[in-house]
């Protein structure tokens, strides 16, 4: 049976290989479990990109030293232009998806009177346009993986028609959950399953989302482990954070 821990190693190490093989120069991880996903990727498989900081900085990750490199300053402005530019990737967290990839984080419930007020649309409709997006689910429930939001706070697939130019801004590249790692790849654009945690079965998955991942023959493969190296250096990256 998979312990929770090898789950989260699982989930880390695969947000770690979506930044893996990227045009993009800046990542900008929210939370600590997708910070420690961006510099696995900075200490391994992505050692060009650079991280954002709390602190206007943009910085990199060498195992060797177990420290960050602080490589430049960042001020808010830049963001923007290396967002315009779409050389940045958002590691970031939902309340709501569907299938097509529309994120809440404002609020459950009507608009006008939700019955649970969230975050808002904070950085939603910035963060998820013009540049990758990944999404760090980490109970995937009914819940969460929903027919519709109930407020639009970064755009899906479906938010554009066919012929409309700006639909080629929308890159979501991955969603990782403590389950699975689903994406976009089909014509339709609506999600699918890429790969599922060793342990998790398709009844499984199939029961904590809320709306059809599609038919799957053979099953997906199983998500890539970590190797023992980079096992000890995700457990050491999570000691850091507590």
């Amino acid at each position: 049976m998979t312990t929770e821990a090898e789950s989260l190693a699982t989930s880390i190490c695969a947000l770690a290989d979506a930044l893996a093989g990227g045009d993009e120069v800046l990542v900008t991880p929210i939370g600590p479990v997708a910070d420690v996903a961006a510099r696995l990727a900075q200490a391994t498989t992505a050692p060009e990109i650079m991280r954002s900081d709390r602190f206007g900085r943009m910085v990199t990750y060498r195992a060797d030293l177990r420290r960050d490199v602080v490589e430049s300053s960042l001020p808010f402005r830049g963001v923007f232009d290396i967002t315009w530019s779409g050389r940045r990737h958002v590691i970031m967290g939902a309340a709501q998806l569907d299938p097509f990839g529309n994120q809440n984080i404002a609020a459950i419930g009507d608009w006008a009177r939700p019955t649970s007020q969230l975050l808002g649309l904070r950085g939603g409709p910035g963060n998820g346009i013009n540049h990758a997006v990944s999404y760090w689910i980490p109970e995937h429930t009914r819940r969460v993986f929903a027919p519709s939001v109930d407020v639009i706070c970064a755009p899906g697939y479906d938010r554009f028609a066919p012929d409309d130019p700006a639909g080629r801004f929308i890159d979501i590249r991955r969603v990782v959950t403590n389950l699975a790692v689903l994406d976009f790849d089909t014509p339709t654009r609506r999600m699918r399953i890429r790969s599922m945690h060793p342990g998790t079965t398709l009844e499984q998955l199939g029961e904590a989302t809320g709306f059809d991942l599609g038919a799957h023959a053979p099953a997906p493969p199983p998500t890539r482990v970590p190797t023992a190296a980079e096992r000890r250096l995700i457990d050491a990256l999570l000691a850091a954070t507590t």
